[in-house]
């Protein structure tokens, strides 16, 4: 296996998937790590959930320089830094980060086809606690994904 997507966030079941990671790269040893996070919009629910890509494209324009994207950024940085951090302390190499803004299963499909990704990893569950077993992002993943999809408890 030549690439692998791990998708994080600042949920606990990202802390698991970064975990159990370690031991997937060491079995499989992947040239590559695309090490994921997908900025949102807060409220995001209300705000973009119905947007057409068109629209949020946009949006993302307008947003481009605002201190609002600034601290988005800011998250994102440190997000993917801790989790890079754990990972290069666990042997991992070829990793590489990227950051994208949209809505999370949508972004993460388009990423792991873009790359030739072979494998998706990612938590079980993200905020929402409306989902009792899967989170809604790691269903559409589960149920959309081109590539094996590893969910992490």
């Amino acid at each position: 296996m030549k690439k692998i997507l791990l998708a994080v966030d600042d949920t606990k079941g990202s802390k698991a998937a970064v975990n159990f990671s370690n031991f997937v790269c060491k079995c499989l040893n992947p040239d590559t790590v695309l090490l994921c996070y997908i900025e949102e919009y807060e409220g995001r629910s209300l705000m973009t959930a119905n947007l057409p890509m068109s629209e949020l494209s946009t949006l993302k324009e307008v947003l481009k320089g605002t201190d609002y994207k600034k601290k988005l950024d800011e998250k994102a940085d440190a997000i993917i830094g801790f989790y890079r951090k754990t990972l290069e302390a666990n042997g991992i190499k070829g990793i590489k980060p990227v950051v994208r803004m949209g809505h999370p299963a949508e972004e993460i499909l388009r990423l792991a086809k873009e790359e030739g990704a072979e494998m998706i990893v990612m938590g079980s569950r993200g905020k929402r606690v409306s989902h009792r077993f899967m989170g809604s992002v790691s269903r559409e993943i589960a149920n959309n994904a081109e590539v094996p999809v590893l969910i992490v408890k």
